[in-house]
């Protein structure tokens, strides 16, 4: 049995769409795959980390090395002494005041300890004087 030109050509353009409709299908199961699915979701959180660092580095009022360091800064001392040795001063990259514990605009440094003047027992002060202000000691009085 001879096949004519038309069926011939009826019958390639069987195999190509056929051929097509499994690279179709191959590439709809990749694309569904369950592990492809759960591998995307576990990425979403370092995807957005790299995301937002980047966007951090970009918008920075510092350079991009010592935005990174600021960045780093926040996780603590030791991480950022990890990168560069301090002291980070007020104002410069590295300075975060949560790690600024005695307050004197100096964050990771080594401090000396710092020992209270004492004073002399004979002056006592007197008792009309106003207690001093301290800090965090704010009341809240209604109008």
């Amino acid at each position: 049995m001879v096949l004519n030109d038309s069926e011939q050509g009826s019958n390639k353009k069987n195999q190509r769409a056929a051929a097509r409709h499994r690279r179709a299908d191959a590439l709809r199961r990749r694309a569904l795959s369950p592990v492809r699915i759960i591998f995307m979701i576990l990425m979403l959180p370092a995807t957005t980390a790299a995301i937002a660092v980047g966007v951090f580095l970009r918008t920075s009022e510092f350079e991009s090395p010592d935005a990174l360091l600021h960045l780093v800064a926040l996780a603590g001392c030791q991480a950022a002494e990890a990168l560069v040795p301090g002291p980070y001063w007020d104002g410069e990259p590295g300075y975060h005041a949560r790690n600024d514990t005695d307050g004197d605009g100096v964050a990771c440094g080594a401090t000396a300890p710092q020992f209270a003047t004492p004073q002399p027992a004979a002056d006592p002060q007197p008792a009309a004087a106003a207690p001093q202000r301290q800090v965090g000691t704010a009341k809240f009085v209604r109008p």
